[in-house]
């Protein structure tokens, strides 16, 4: 079904989709609820809280205000979707977190979003140098159905560790399973493994 599935693409595009994924031209939108809003808050903010020496919160002006990082990359949807080639902008997430200061005992990072959404990942896999607090897609401002107005963009694994509608970062000295965790899905994701769900 798979090979089926990626008629059409050439050999360097195959080579770059995992195992059991299919590649897509367009941008599919799943998410687990409603969107929350079109535009963000007056009080909108965004907060990295744990495990850091200086605790940050800032207002989308404020966040706007940082130095610019792009991204090229594939993402992995665990849907069984591949996107190649998209292209993000925003706050590169390992320089700022090393600016705030890691402490020693942090090992994992859940990213809260809007409705109580939470994702964890290995504080390892965040500090990865194509790893943003994402804003823009596509030389465009990210859409709400995208996670707009700031999703985590999180490329090596399964895109759902990658939280639309993105508040906040907590540093922790241990894990914490998210959302999709406690529903039956694989804690690692690494899309090349197909680690999909826990059973």
């Amino acid at each position: 079904m798979g090979l089926f599935r990626n008629r059409g693409v050439s050999d360097d595009e195959r080579d770059r989709i995992p195992p059991g994924q299919h590649l897509v031209r367009d941008f599919p939108v799943l998410h687990a609820s409603g969107i929350p809003y079109r535009s963000a808050p007056p009080d909108w903010d965004f907060r990295i809280t744990g495990l850091v020496e200086t605790p940050l919160r800032w207002t989308m002006q404020e966040l706007r205000a940082q130095p610019v990082t792009s991204v090229t990359c594939d993402i992995h949807c665990v849907t069984s979707w591949s996107k190649l080639d998209t292209r993000w902008e925003g706050v590169a997430v390992a320089p700022l977190l090393r600016e705030l200061g890691i402490h020693e005992l942090a090992t994992h990072v859940v990213a809260h979003a809007e409705e109580g959404y939470t994702a964890n990942m290995p504080l390892q896999a965040l500090l990865a140098d194509d790893v943003l607090l994402a804003y823009r897609f596509d030389g465009r401002e990210l859409e709400p159905e995208h996670g707009g107005p700031l999703r985590l963009l999180l490329p090596s694994l399964y895109f759902w560790k990658s939280p639309k509608w993105l508040r906040g970062l907590e540093l922790l000295d241990h894990d914490q399973p998210g959302f999709w965790e406690r529903l039956g899905y694989n804690n690692d994701a690494d899309p090349w493994k197909e680690e999909r769900y826990a059973f």
